[in-house]
């Protein structure tokens, strides 16, 4: 099965030359959005053969394409390359390099070996300290060379940033087709490029709101078989799933806690909607909040020791937060318009929500003690955010307008970092919402 492939562990990972001491080069402030993007060269990773001169063509695009998107870094054009005669063994003649703008060089090799892996090498030079920054080998399956591409990236970007990467990670998304008034909604996953998107249900069933699990290759989600609205869990590796419980109502909005021990989520009773935590192993659920207003899409902290909610107990749809047994109920939004949705960042620093405002949507985040919010995106149509792992990139759906003879009205993905500047389209088979991002990849 191809997306077991897809999660192949690396079999080594080892360090091939000592990193000498070197800043990052850029510092990321989320408060402006001129960032001066690191110029940076990536040429084909050398190979004997042309199958592995293919196949280092490929890894550098990659690389290239995922550095440039975070928008920190602008790839310099290959044909404006002096040098051509790279080796791994040797330092590059820096001198041949400065002329073209090139702050960093990434250059690397990919060789076919003789029990059938895939060995790839790769050096990173800071330019004009003349510095070797980090040196790494691996060794994969050739099928698993994307992977690596993702992960050297991730090396790059932590060693030129000071920031985490995110590229070796992947999306579960609702792939939605067909007519408007008869739509079919698959779960879905993909890397976070938009590569090597794979169903993982069938469509019989509509699907909701799936989330990963923080500690485990599982994905908890909504679903309705049959008419009923069910919570499931969903493990990717065997494609196992099973129902977390039959809850007499509707279920809303079900999510992991830190730990992956729980799942926290909205049930309907009585024509009243709270919050409830259910304990994975026991499978009891506890009854975290008690008010007879709309409580519902619930969020952790990432030390699970605070929740953020949405509740219209104010008259207006807003955004709480309140410790994870419930106590301390606090509401934290108060600008014009309505919010919804929030999601705790990795970093535990701010709270994505939508909102609501002049008829139109927006992704923003504000601090958990209310303070700063900023406004990222507005559209005609602009829901569900979620977190990249490394709490400086969102990710979310964003509707387009039905035209009056029924065309249009397209979902799609789009990703936005927290300056606001840098949104880009991700790219799908089809419409797409309700995406969740996964922690980085074992």
């Amino acid at each position: 099965m191809r997306l077991v492939r897809s999660l192949t562990i690396l079999s080594c990972l080892v360090g091939i030359f000592a990193p000498l001491s070197a800043l990052a080069l850029i510092n990321v402030d989320i408060n402006k959005g001129n960032l001066a993007p690191i110029k940076t060269a990536i040429p084909s990773f050398m190979g004997q053969t042309a199958d592995e001169q293919q196949v280092g063509a490929d890894i550098a695009g990659v690389i290239t394409a995922d550095l440039e998107r975070s928008g920190l870094f602008k790839s310099i054009n290959p044909e404006a390359f002096i040098q051509r005669d790279l080796n791994m063994t040797t330092p590059p003649r820096f001198q041949e390099w400065r002329p073209i703008g090139a702050q960093a060089l990434v250059m690397g090799s990919a060789d076919q070996q003789e029990d059938g892996r895939l060995r790839v090498d790769f050096r990173l030079w800071d330019v004009f300290a003349e510095q070797q920054m980090i040196g790494q080998r691996y060794f994969t399956t050739p099928e698993n060379w994307r992977r690596i591409s993702h992960i050297v990236a991730d090396e790059v970007y932590k060693r030129m940033t000071g920031e985490t990467g995110y590229f070796d990670t992947r999306v579960v998304y609702v792939a939605e087709s067909g007519p408007k008034t008869n739509r079919t909604k698959r779960l879905a996953i993909m890397d976070q490029d938009g590569a090597n998107p794979t169903f993982l249900t069938d469509g019989s069933a509509l699907v909701l709101t799936p989330r990963f699990n923080p500690s485990a290759q599982e994905i908890t989600y909504l679903s309705y078989y049959g008419g009923r609205p069910r919570v499931y869990i969903f493990n990717i590796e065997s494609g196992a799933q099973e129902v977390l419980g039959d809850f007499p109502g509707m279920t809303f909005a079900p999510r992991f806690s830190p730990d992956g021990k729980s799942v926290v989520m909205s049930l309907e009773r009585a024509g009243n909607s709270e919050i409830y935590l259910m304990d994975l192993a026991t499978r009891k659920a506890t009854r975290l909040t008690d008010n007879p207003a709309i409580d519902t899409a619930p969020s952790f902290s990432p030390d699970g020791r605070q929740i953020t909610f949405e509740s219209d107990r104010s008259g207006t749809q807003q955004i709480y937060i309140m410790n994870a047994d419930g106590s301390s109920v606090k509401r934290i939004t108060f600008g014009d318009g309505r919010y919804g949705t929030p999601v705790w960042s990795p970093r535990g620093d701010l709270i994505a929500f939508t909102k609501i405002s002049n008829g139109l949507f927006h992704i923003g985040v504000i601090r958990p003690d209310g303070q700063g919010e900023r406004v990222l995106t507005e559209s005609f149509l602009d829901e569900g955010p979620t977190w990249a792992p490394n709490g400086r990139v969102l990710m979310f759906f964003r509707g387009g307008r039905t035209r009056a003879d029924g065309s249009g009205g397209e979902t799609r993905l789009w990703s936005i970092d927290l300056t606001g500047y840098n949104e880009r389209l991700v790219p799908t088979r089809g419409d797409a919402s309700d995406p969740a991002w996964s922690p980085l990849l074992d």
